[in-house]
């Protein structure tokens, strides 16, 4: 799994689809995954400087390249109170690889917000002090954002989610598999605050009290799993009713705080969550919080100070979390710091460079061919009545792809960026967020919105939109590449189309309606029939091993695997239909069908050597289910898989065949 590497092999280098990546020895029924990427994997190693290596990986490194060139060249060019794209990424871009001015500033970009966070003596000014680091983007104890109101679509509402963990979830304080995790956690906090000034008794002290706050908050907080109930964590209250329940949030107070100018009434993900932590604001000991919220500030900004602190952070979170060996070079942090920031005045620059409209083109033509398709399996699928057809027939009649980048981008100018002030610029960056969407709360949805900066290299479906985004960067090789014949094409960005456009009908996505509200639209025996099938999805993947003693979470990934199912399924079908509108496309290609050629690549973008700290971290928390696995259960249980091998020899049927035929 696990193999060390030295540099960015991707940069200048062909990653699309290729013959040279196979490993025909394999049995392709026994290890699909190998027989399509054994050599690739063989002479592919990790990067010192990355968690692993892939498909994904080669081109998001090649992508950091492009937008490293364009911010270079606009750090050149920027003025220093000028307001275009230009102007404001350039300074930025400035600002964070000023390392001189970062070390001479030490902590003082962080000091004045623990010593504010220090100085509350009451809770009522504890709290005050909370809302004002959740205007910056900083959550302690509980998670706030807009987003469309997932039972009344068209406009925005306002959720609170659980939150206020620093390790990646609450598996990490609780399960016996991450106590060394937690152990090493503890020293790191401790070595943290000895760093900051304090005394190594005082850092013991205050380590031990976090560590018990965030256990807490943890054993509150639900499962990741349970994360992904869209009805359950749709919990609409009142102004009254949430005061009357979580009465130590005051609930005014923190709308008004935060920006929002209008709410009638908020919507609450985990109110048993929410229990807790307004009870636990209430009682307890004030001292105590006071030392978790000052933790949580300083680690939001740990990475963003001088290179000692940078370090420690970096040696917990992704050496001992995820196995990185080297921290990644400056201008790469650079890149991503200015993207994650102010993405779309960067992605404007990047789309303007690298993104024509001849793929647009040609990927809104491939849409509309699957989109046939696609509608054809909903009139033909065995398991679904009529009455739920039809509604879902016209539920994807309302379907709609956003491909590239925004029609309107996002204007920054209203933020400051200054070139010798790299925290400053980010926590600036993070009000302008915070503030912008709490505004909208109450208004009609932005339908045009993206939630992918252009140069983003993955798609999404937005169920309350009912649409697909698929953002510029994910539109080129190993994934779409317009000088590869089709089969590769429709096995390669076809799929992940077909994966993003079955999201809409996956175990969650299936109860969102037409126009994009939480209903429920499914006659209670098709809702049974579908529900029967996910379960021998979820049954398959979750007897399936990732690295030793950590099994897939058949119910976090049913919703990925699901749409991994229906990506294949559909895809394939409309690489059939393509083929017999252009019979001159029927022909073998290095000694391989189309059809083989389609489910090698389908198997090839999944790709990937990892780490076995990043793969176990993944099963934690990640809804997806490991490349390898992605890359071969679906294809396996294609029934046209054993057909399209059958000359190469092998069993009678691959592995991981269950015959589970979902769409």
């Amino acid at each position: 799994m696990e193999k060390e590497g030295k540099g960015n092999a991707s940069v200048g280098k062909n990653i699309g689809f290729s013959g040279s990546y196979m490993d025909t020895t394999v049995d392709p029924y026994v290890d699909f995954y190998r027989y399509a990427n054994g050599k690739w994997l063989d002479s592919n190693p990790i990067p010192p400087d990355k968690t692993g290596w892939g498909a994904f990986s080669e081109l998001r490194d090649m992508n950091l390249q492009r937008m490293k060139e364009i911010l270079e060249e606009c750090s050149t060019k920027c003025t220093d109170e000028g307001k275009s794209n230009t102007d404001l990424v350039g300074r930025f871009y400035k600002s964070v690889m000023n390392t001189a001015e970062i070390e001479k500033r030490r902590f003082d970009d962080v000091s004045p917000y623990i010593d504010k966070i220090e100085g509350a003596t009451s809770m009522e000014a504890l709290f005050k002090e909370i809302v004002h680091l959740h205007q910056s983007g900083i959550f302690p104890f509980f998670s706030t954002f807009s987003n469309n109101d997932e039972k009344n679509s068209s406009v925005y509402a306002f959720y609170f989610y659980q939150g206020g963990l620093s390790l990646p979830n609450r598996d990490y304080y609780l399960e016996e598999k991450f106590r060394e995790v937690r152990d090493y956690y503890k020293e790191y906090v401790i070595k943290a605050w000895e760093m900051y000034g304090h005394s190594r008794s005082t850092a013991e002290e205050e380590a031990s009290s976090i560590v018990k706050t965030e256990t807490e908050i943890a054993k509150a907080s639900r499962k990741q799993e349970d994360l992904r109930d869209a009805e359950r964590n749709y919990n609409k209250l009142t102004v009254v009713d949430f005061n009357s329940r979580y009465s130590s949030l005051n609930l005014e107070n923190y709308l008004a705080g935060i920006g929002v100018r209008k709410a009638d009434y908020v919507i609450v993900g985990q109110p048993e969550y929410l229990d807790f932590a307004s009870r636990f604001l209430k009682e307890g000991e004030i001292e105590e919080l006071k030392i978790y919220v000052k933790w949580i500030v300083l680690n939001s900004f740990m990475p963003m100070l001088h290179k000692e602190a940078e370090d420690l952070h970096f040696d917990m979170f992704f050496r001992k979390i995820m196995g990185q060996k080297e921290p990644e070079d400056r201008w790469k942090k650079a890149v991503r710091t200015v993207d994650t920031s102010i993405g779309e005045a960067l992605g404007e620059l990047y789309m303007q460079k690298y993104f024509g409209e001849d793929s647009r083109k040609k990927m809104n033509v491939m849409i509309e061919e699957i989109k046939d398709v696609f509608r054809e399996k909903i009139k033909s699928l065995d398991w679904m009545s009529d009455g739920t057809r039809e509604k879902a027939l016209q539920k994807f009649s309302r379907f709609r792809a956003k491909i590239g980048g925004p029609v309107r981008f996002r204007d920054y100018t209203s933020v400051e960026i200054l070139p010798d002030d790299y925290a400053g610029n980010v926590m600036r960056a993070s009000r302008f967020e915070i503030r912008r969407q709490a505004e909208r709360v109450g208004n009609e949805v932005d339908r045009e919105e993206w939630y992918m900066t252009p140069p983003t290299v993955n798609a999404y479906f937005n169920p309350t939109e009912n649409e697909i985004v698929f953002p510029a960067g994910i539109i080129q090789p190993p994934f779409f590449d317009p000088s590869a014949d089709d089969p590769v094409n429709y096995g390669g960005i076809g799929s992940v189309i077909c994966h993003e456009i079955t999201h809409g009908y996956d175990d969650q996505g299936r109860r969102y309606d037409d126009a994009g509200n939480l209903r429920d639209w499914w006659t209670e025996e098709d809702a049974a029939k579908f529900t029967e099938k996910a379960k021998q999805i979820s049954d398959l993947y979750g007897s399936l091993e990732s690295v030793p003693g950590f099994r897939v979470n058949g119910q976090l990934t049913l919703g990925e695997n699901i749409a991994d199912f229906g990506g294949i399924s559909i895809s394939y079908a409309a690489l059939q239909k393509h083929l017999a509108n252009h019979p001159e496309l029927r022909r073998e290609i290095d000694g391989f069908t189309p059809e083989q050629r389609f489910f090698l690549s389908c198997a090839q973008i999944w790709r990937q050597n990892i780490r076995e700290e990043m793969a176990r971290m993944l099963i934690s928390i990640d809804p997806h289910s490991p490349g390898k696995f992605r890359g071969m259960v679906p294809l396996y249980n294609h029934p046209e898989f054993v057909r399209a091998f059958k000359s190469t020899g092998g069993l009678n049927k691959p592995v991981y065949c269950r015959d589970i035929i979902i769409w």
